[in-house]
This record gives structure tokens, sequence and C-alpha cells, in this order.
């Protein structure tokens, strides 16, 4: 059996099923998600979503759905499933569905009368392209399959809609067609195995719903275009291969091409590999660059989470290579001391103050599994160089040292912290001043570049930053630490100190150089664990606050302000484990260990066989947000590899 499988009663069940979905990826960053009974509930579902470099270079929903219909004798049986307003499903192809497994390929089971058919899904690593696989298992009398294909050519965060403007010819091409809805795309080719009559009766199916975009308060209702279906007779035992793509595909190679894929994945047959497996998909290829998307399914490339995710996504399980690949590609697109916080070329924004220093964090790790620290500084020493004078002297957005040797980073209607969330037009945690986490980091990446500069010989830099290094963690004691709280402030803005119980405090308890002694580290920790940790991650507010919300519900406005105030944030969790085992050493692995098990269970929800965005700060801590988190999905296996190096 598979090690992730649902049975009938699951499936047939849209209460449980529609709340679980599948997602696999390429290295261009294209992506096919859908739920596990093939029912879009987002508008960023879709079996062929791919970037449109003739558009805007953003994901765009080519194929939406394919709908398949069993023909016998006259009489025929849709399996596919699309929901429309007054909670109405048509069809209702879930009801033959027997079977869901994941491996070797996802893999689907239907049941319809005397016939079983098996539905297998490959979505190709380098090129744009989705393979499915349908196999005629049994089957009494004659049989034929018609493939009905529903397309958007729309960007993912838009809806699509009936009107004048969409080309509703075709060109043939062998075994299919190939069909562009609307200028600048590429074209979307679809084609068959095995010879096919392609009938063209171009039609729009109206206001198929979004239950997903419902619930969160968007426009819910597309039309999409249907140009046409195939049909084909299938033998039992036969197996044929449906494939859509950007570019055309020769029918003969397409079951080599289907099973050459299975040799190019991590079996999901583990949780581990299930982790692993997930983390490959994060990683593009564009070009020369190698980037990281922040998450799926609507996220982008984000600074802050390439550097915050790096180690884990790559260093852990041993590719060094593509995590030096990240770094360059990053260090490339820099703006002075900043980074890009979002985007990419001319559209990026740098509106973020501690990406610059977890660049330094990033390198700390990437040398500590190369084992040598005095490259960092021969390759990297100029760009750390520019970072720290920067934020000595005063950068952009009011980043700048204070005579006490901190860092002072916002302005006014900004929030430039990783608690970035906007609700009502305005930034719900601004965090203007000084944060905690921004001058742990600061106090490190001086300390890691005086570590690295020593060893290339860079005498001159050492001598005028050491003073520094000694100056930060007394004033980072005297204005952050508390002797009658026992915890660390979140931020100070002159005179005012925020007392709130967040979780950033940890990154103070973890870093490799800490800015504060072990007993401090050890008190932050411990209110951490009373308060903010929970079997999915931290709180980002303690729910003894009076503004702590539990549940991310509600419209955009309403969830943003939920965001960073209780919700759980997983890729918090490696920093608690660092600091805990720093602290405690072997005795602290049971809880460790645990915590990581606990996770186990979420392989067969929201997101299959990856880790969400984020998680309900209260019991039994739904999954929510994005399916599959970067961030979420790289610390936890960083957190299996701490628990080697003390076991």
């Amino acid at each position: 059996m598979s090690y992730i499988n649902f049975d009938k009663s699951k499936l047939v069940n849209l209460e449980y099923s529609l709340n679980r979905e599948l997602l696999r990826s390429n290295r261009a960053g294209s992506y096919a998600n859908s739920t596990i009974v093939n029912c879009n509930t987002r508008k960023y579902h879709g079996l062929l979503v791919t970037p449109q470099p003739g558009i805007d270079n953003e994901n765009h929903v080519l194929l939406s759905s394919l709908d398949e219909t069993v023909i016998q004798m006259d009489s025929e049986f849709n399996l596919g499933i699309h929901k429309y307003p007054g909670g109405v499903y048509n069809p209702k192809g879930h009801k033959y569905l027997r079977d869901f497994v994941t491996e070797p390929y996802p893999k689907m089971t239907y049941r319809v009368g005397g016939v079983i058919l098996t539905k297998e899904m490959v979505f190709t690593t380098h090129e744009d392209r989705m393979l499915i696989k349908y196999t005629l298992v049994d089957a009494h009398s004659p049989t034929k399959l018609r493939l009905k294909p529903f397309l958007a050519f729309r960007n993912i965060h838009a809806l699509s809609k009936e009107n004048i403007f969409a080309d509703k010819k075709y060109e043939a091409v062998l075994h299919g067609i190939k069909i562009r809805m609307y200028q600048g795309y590429t074209d979307l080719f679809m084609q068959i195995s095995k010879e096919n009559e392609y009938t063209h009766v171009p039609d729009w199916y109206y206001k198929i719903e979004y239950q997903e975009e419902m619930d969160r308060g968007y426009e819910c209702q597309e039309d999409l275009y249907v140009p046409g279906f195939f049909e084909f007779d299938l033998k039992k035992g036969e197996s044929v291969i449906f494939a859509a793509g950007t570019k055309e595909l020769n029918p003969v190679s397409m079951k080599r091409a289907f099973n050459a894929e299975l040799d190019k994945r991590i079996p999901r047959n583990n949780f581990v590999n299930c982790l692993i497996n997930s983390a490959n998909q994060f990683i593009l290829k564009k070009g020369k660059n190698t980037e990281v998307m922040a998450g799926f399914p609507w996220f982008g490339r984000s600074g802050r989470s390439t550097f915050v995710s790096l180690p884990g996504l790559t260093l852990v399980h041993g590719d060094i290579s593509t995590c030096k690949a990240v770094i360059d590609t990053m260090v490339s697109e820099m703006k002075g001391p900043l980074f890009p916080n979002f985007g990419s070329g001319n559209s990026a924004t740098y509106n973020s103050a501690d990406t610059s220093l977890w660049f330094f964090w990033t390198l700390q790790q990437y040398s500590a599994f190369t084992g040598d620290k005095k490259a960092i500084w021969l390759s990297y020493g100029k760009k750390m160089k520019t970072i720290l004078e920067s934020y000595r002297a005063g950068t952009e957005f009011n980043i700048h040292m204070d005579a006490d040797g901190l860092i002072y980073a916002g302005l006014p209607g900004m929030a430039l912290t990783w608690m970035d969330a906007y609700a009502y037009g305005k930034p719900v945690t601004p965090r203007v001043g000084k944060t905690v986490e921004i001058n742990a980091l600061w106090y490190n990446a001086i300390r890691f570049s005086l570590e690295v500069a020593s060893l290339a010989g860079d005498t001159a830099f050492c001598k005028e930053w050491e003073k520094l290094s000694v100056q930060i963690p007394e004033s980072f004691v005297d204005s952050f630490w508390s002797p009658e709280k026992r915890y660390l402030a979140d931020y100070i803005d002159g005179e005012y100190k925020d007392w709130a119980v967040r979780p950033n405090m940890v990154i103070a308890a973890s870093l490799p150089y800490s800015p504060v002694r072990e007993e401090i580290r050890k008190e932050v920790l411990s209110r951490v664990k009373q308060e903010l940790l929970t079997p999915r991650g931290l709180r980002t507010l303690s729910p003894k606050s009076p503004v702590y919300k539990g549940s991310y519900f509600g419209n955009p406005s309403e969830r943003e302000a939920a965001y960073h105030q209780g919700t759980v944030s997983p890729w918090l969790l490696g920093h608690f484990v660092e600091g805990y085992l720093a602290i405690h050493g072997k005795s602290g692995l049971s809880l460790i260990k645990s915590i990581l098990a606990g996770f186990e269970a979420v392989m067969t929800e929201h997101g299959i066989g990856t880790i969400s965005e984020i998680y309900d700060g209260d019991p039994p801590h739904a999954g929510r947000g994005a399916i599959s988190q970067a961030s979420s999905v790289a610390e936890l296996l960083r957190i299996g590899y701490l628990i080697k190096q003390y076991c």
C-alpha cells in the first residue's frame, strides 16, 4: 500500500476530499494543482499552470481541468466534477472513485459498472507539460473514452469570463490540436498517444465556482472555454497517454517520457522523502538564474524566504551547488545593501530590513557544510561590507545604526520585518524601531564577518568592527531584556518598549553568535515553550494577549489582521529547536523528536505530502494559507538534521 492513500469512503465525502490538495511543479516554475478528486476549488488550480513571458512572466492557468467520460453500449459516465452556484456539483464523477495513491505517481482508480479505469498523472521536470496515463484495467464490453478540456488562459490571480476576443480557432497537430486563446500566450498543445477523433464544438461553461475563493472573500465564479473533445477506443489492458504542454510532442515518445519521470522523483514513500520531494519543487531554473519559490500556489520569489529556506532545502541533504547558485543569483540582484524582497527585475521591491541580515546567516550555514570559511570572505566579502557599512551609516527606509550600536528601521505606515501583513490599508504589526530579531541578526552578521575576514587576513576590517561587536551585546541586553518579566521586548521605539510575547525573540536564542548569555536564552526559550509552542510551530502572539486571534479566516483584511496575531508559523520551529538543543543537548531530544514526528499526520491534510504556510493558533491547528511553503518544509528538514547532530 502507498504511504499516502485515500479510499472510497474518503474520496466520495466532499467535505473531506475537497480540503485536500495535490501539487506538482517543475524547475521552470510551472505547476499542476487541484484537489484529490480533481475538483478545482481555487482560481489557482489547474492541470497546466505556466509562466507567460509574452505577457507578464507570471503564472497563468492554461488547462484548468479535463473531464473524462467512459462510454459503453451507448451509456455515458462522466468522471469529471465541477461546482456551480447554489452548492450544485455537476457532473459528480467523484462517486465513481475507488482509490487514490501517490506512488509511484498520483493514481486514481475509477469503477463504473464492470469498467475499472486508472488515471496516473505526471508533471514533467524540465518541460511545461502534464502527462496523464489512462489504463483500462477491466471491461466486459467495447469501451470508448472521451476527453473534454476546460481552458482558462488567464493570470492565476484573475478569473476568466466569456468574451468576444477569445480565438476559437485551432490547428491540427499529430494526434491532437494546438490552440491559443489570446495574443501573447504560448500555444497549448493537446495530444494523445494513439490516433483519436477530435470534434470541434466550441462552447463556454458558465459560473464554475471556487469554494476556497468564496471563503476567502474573493470573486469566485468564472467561465471556462471548452473547444471540443477527443474520443478513442480503449481495449482492456491498454494504456493511453494524454499530453498537454507548450511544445509539441511526438506521440510515439509519450510513454517513454512518462516512464522517464519516475527516475527523477524522490518517492513519497515515507515522511522524510515527502519533505525532500516537496523541497525540490521550490527550486527554479530561469536561464542562468536559480531561484526559490516561496510557496505554492500563489507566491513568487521572496528574498527573505529564500535565505531562511535555503539551508533546509539544499544543504541538509547535500545539495551544496544549488545553494551556491541561489546565493549568487540573489547577490546579482542586490540594490546597494538591499536584496529584492518580492519580485525580480523592474518589478522587484526592496522593502525589507532583515533580508540582508538573513544573507549572512545563510552564508554561515553554507560555510558550515563546505568547511571553507575563508572562501566566504573572498567570494562575498565586498557585498558583506556594503551591507554592514550601509546599515551603520544609514540607508533606505530609515535603516540606520544608533549610538548604542543597535539598528533602527522603519517609517510610519510601513512594515519592514517578516511580520509585514497589511489590513484595512495599514500594517498590522508595523514594529517601527529597534526590533529584537533584526538586532540579533545584526550582531550575528558582524561576528560572522569578523570570523571569516580574520581567516582571510583582512585585518583592517577586523580592527574597524571589533569594538562594535563588543558594544552590541551590552546594548542589546540593556535595551531588550527585562529581569522582572524574564523575556525580551519585541521592539523598542524611543522610550516605548513593546512587551507582547512574540516568537521573534527566539532568533536571539538560536543564532550561532547570540547577543545574550545562556541564562537569558534559557529564559526566552522557556517563555516561548510555555506560551507560543504548538504541535505545528510557534504562535505569532501569546494567547494571553487581548488581541490574540486563534483562527485564520474571513475576508482578506480579516485574515491579514490574524496573520501575525496568533497564527502559527512552522518555520520558526527551526530556530526554537536550534536554541533548545544548544541549551539542553541530548536531554532535549525527546521533546524535539515528538514535535517533528507529529507533523507526519499533516502528510494527508491540506497540501498532500507537504507542509502548509501557516496553521491556526487554536487546536486542532488546521492548515491555512498556501498549501506548500518553502520555509515550512525547509525548517522541518533542518530540524531532522539538527536531531542527528545530537544523537
